[in-house]
């Protein structure tokens, strides 16, 4: 399997060269040359396997520089029932009448990205111990990709972990699970400034190549394709929980601000996986639903990003959206390059709704979208506490609003739940008049001593950071 840039560098690269680099040389992101395509009679083999088995099959597709017996045992150490908290790993449960939430929180950091951190963090030191090498892993945060990455990293050989925040932007206890770690090998650095400000750090930094080859730079955002693979396997898993059969379709909404998880089940679906519907949900910040509405594609500055109840879906620029319109676009690097390069670049925003593309993003590629605000989070929130005595954090309950509006009769909606409740407390207590449980582990964690600097927005502030922490 070769992967290539969204852009159209003419290099071809394997996994594991673009599991340890990011960002292609000319600022595009890794694709597969092509999607492996899965029939029936394999859907039907994998129907039945425990996830970590599953994780292999899928993930075998597309990695083959790496021996299937490490592969496998690195899937098999990945996926426990002790990291995890179940055998299924990614439990489905019907909330009502044709909605089921998929829970993806139970990991290490009670969110979602766990699912795909836990197995960066072991393909990066298999990796990194046969190439006897070292990694400086450059990340941007809006509250759980940190916090994942870290406690996925975290006392890792050869590998460290330099994350990036807004400052003062992210939930105190989300702020606590990043800022309490004393590990020697991760560097917390608050930005002033918002998550979009941190996403071009490290875009800035992975663009500089010198400085990117001379410092071994790696990401864990989901620019990363590794991370987005590894999202791919819940689609699948969901997928055969929600069904008994291969022949019934299935749609998913994900609450979506960097496009990272809706675009692994664009993969999926790519695939073959019987995906009906694909419902991006948007909180306040509805770059991507005003995409999905009317074709048009404008991101905001900092000052019109606002500062949500749902902040982990506070994005206005949303890296992954580029894979996506690649394949929109009949994988065209020359009009993908005018549109995020050219217009983007000059004037903000590009405009696709006289394109007959736009109109594939539904009718060929399933796509809809929702919007939720701050009032109808707290009313869902609400509603699913009163009628299924179950607790939902704020973006998943912006996925659950959404998920509502794009019902289809007699297909199942999948809504991937996000965080645990307890990352979000204050809108919980807003919403019930409680705080959510909290497992025992976190209890008093917003009072333990934070290792953390204070950086401007400024890739040059970073990067000297980061070189005087490497020496």
């Amino acid at each position: 399997m070769n992967y290539l840039s969204t852009r159209g560098h003419p290099d071809r690269k394997r996994f594991c060269e673009i599991l340890l680099e990011g960002l292609a040389p000319d600022g595009g992101l890794y694709l597969p040359e092509q999607y492996p395509q899965i029939d029936t009679a394999t859907l039907a083999k994998w129907r039945k396997l425990p996830y970590a088995e599953l994780a292999f099959e899928i993930l075998s597709l597309y990695i083959d520089d790496i021996p299937p017996d490490d592969l496998k045992a690195i899937c098999a150490k990945t996926y426990t029932a002790e990291v995890f908290g179940t055998d299924e790993i990614v439990p489905l449960r019907e909330l009502e009448d044709g909605v089921y939430l998929e829970a993806l929180s139970n990991g290490p950091t009670l969110a979602f990205k766990d699912m795909a951190m836990q197995l960066l963090g072991n393909l990066f030191e298999y990796e990194l111990a046969r190439r006897g090498a070292e990694l400086n892993i450059l990340g941007a945060t809006s509250g759980d990709t940190g916090s994942a990455a870290e406690y996925a990293m975290r006392g890792k050989k050869g590998v460290r972990v330099f994350m990036t925040s807004p400052d003062g932007r992210m939930s105190p206890f989300q702020q606590a699970q990043m800022f309490s770690l004393q590990d020697a090998n991760i560097h917390n650095i608050a930005i002033t400034g918002v998550f979009d400000d941190c996403q071009d750090i490290v875009k800035a930094v992975s663009n500089d190549l010198a400085f990117k080859r001379k410092y071994r730079i790696g990401t864990v955002n989901s620019i990363n394709w590794a991370r987005l693979l590894a999202q791919v396997v819940y689609y699948f898993a969901g997928y055969f929980q929600a069904t008994a059969s291969n022949d019934k379709p299935v749609s998913f909404t994900v609450p979506s601000g960097n496009f990272g998880n809706v675009c692994a089940g664009h993969v999926a679906r790519m695939m073959g996986l019987p995906i009906h519907t694909l419902v991006v949900a948007t909180n306040e910040n509805d770059v991507l639903d005003e995409f999905f509405r009317t074709g048009v594609y404008r991101v905001r500055g900092a000052v019109d990003t606002h500062e949500t109840s749902s902040p982990s879906m506070d994005i206005s620029k949303a890296s992954n959206f580029e894979r996506f319109v690649f394949d929109l676009v009949g994988r065209d690097p020359a009009r993908l390059r005018k549109l995020f390069v050219d217009d983007l670049g000059l004037n903000g925003s590009f405009d696709l709704s006289a394109d007959p593309a736009f109109a594939q993003a539904a009718g060929r590629f399933g796509f809809r979208s929702g919007r939720s605000t701050h009032a109808d989070r707290l009313a869902t929130i609400r509603d699913t506490d009163k009628r299924f005595a179950t607790l939902v954090d704020p973006h998943t309950a912006d996925g659950l609003k959404a998920a509502r509006e794009q019902l289809t009769p007699g297909v199942p909606m999948v809504v991937l739940e996000t965080a645990l409740p307890i990352k979000f407390a204050a809108t919980l207590v807003e919403a019930l008049g409680e705080e959510p449980a909290r497992p025992k582990k976190f209890e008093g964690i917003e009072a333990l001593p934070k290792r953390v600097v204070k950086l401007p927005a400024d890739a040059e502030a970073v990067k000297a950071y980061i070189a005087e922490h490497c020496d």
